[in-house]
C-alpha cells in the first residue's frame, strides 16, 4: 500500500511540472508581438547592467501609454544606451527612439510575412512545451515501472499509467488550444 501513496504524491508533482510547462509557454507567448503594445513583449530582453544580464523591468519603468507605444523610463542615465542596444539586438523588430532617459518604442503594423513568421515561432514554443510535458510523462512512467519492480500489481500499474496518460493528454490539449488562440491573435489584422 505504501507504494500507492508514494505514487499518488508523485502524480501531484507530475501535474505541477506539466502546469509549469504551460506557464512557461504562456510567458513565451506574451513576449510575441501581435501588433499591439504590451509590457510583456520586453520580458525576454536582457540588458547588460552592472556586469550581469538584467531584465528591462529591473532597470526602468515599462509603460504602455497608448495601443501602439511602449515607453521605458530608465532609472540610471548610464544604462540608457545599453537598454537601447539590447532592444535593437533582441530581434523584436522595433526601432527605439530616445528622449532623455525615456526610450519610446513605437509598435509598427505587422505585415503578412511577419505575421506568418510569428505564427511559426508560436508553433515552435508550443512544441517545446509539448516536449516538456512528454518528458514529465516519461518520468512518471519510469516511477511506475520502479514501483512495479518493487511488487506493484499489474492492475495498479495499468491504472496509474492510464492516469498519467490522461493528465498528459489534457495538458497537451491545453497547449494546442493556447497555440490556436495565439495564432488567431497574431493573424488578426
Amino acid at each position: 500500500m505504501a507504494e500507492d501513496e508514494e505514487l499518488d504524491i508523485d502524480l501531484d508533482d507530475l501535474g505541477r511540472r506539466m502546469d509549469g510547462a504551460l506557464a512557461a509557454l504562456r510567458t513565451e507567448f506574451a513576449s510575441l508581438r501581435t501588433g499591439r503594445a504590451s509590457a510583456q513583449m520586453l520580458d525576454p530582453v536582457m540588458v547588460d547592467a552592472y556586469g550581469s544580464p538584467t531584465p528591462i523591468n529591473q532597470v526602468g519603468t515599462v509603460n504602455v501609454p497608448e495601443p501602439r507605444m511602449v515607453t521605458i523610463n530608465v532609472w540610471d542615465k548610464s544604462l540608457v544606451g545599453k537598454v537601447e542596444k539590447a532592444i535593437r539586438e533582441s530581434g523584436l523588430g522595433i526601432n527605439p527612439q530616445l528622449n532623455g532617459t525615456i526610450i519610446m518604442l513605437p509598435i509598427p503594423e505587422l505585415n503578412e510575412e511577419r505575421r506568418r513568421e510569428l505564427t511559426k515561432v508560436a508553433a515552435q514554443y508550443a512544441e517545446h512545451a509539448r516536449v516538456a510535458i512528454r518528458n514529465v510523462r516519461r518520468d512518471g512512467m519510469d516511477q511506475i515501472k520502479k514501483a512495479k519492480a518493487q511488487g506493484m500489481s499489474e492492475d495498479d500499474q495499468k491504472l496509474w499509467e492510464s492516469e498519467v496518460q490522461e493528465m498528459t493528454d489534457a495538458h497537451i490539449a491545453k497547449v494546442d488550444q493556447a497555440l490556436e488562440v495565439k495564432q488567431a491573435e497574431i493573424m488578426q489584422v
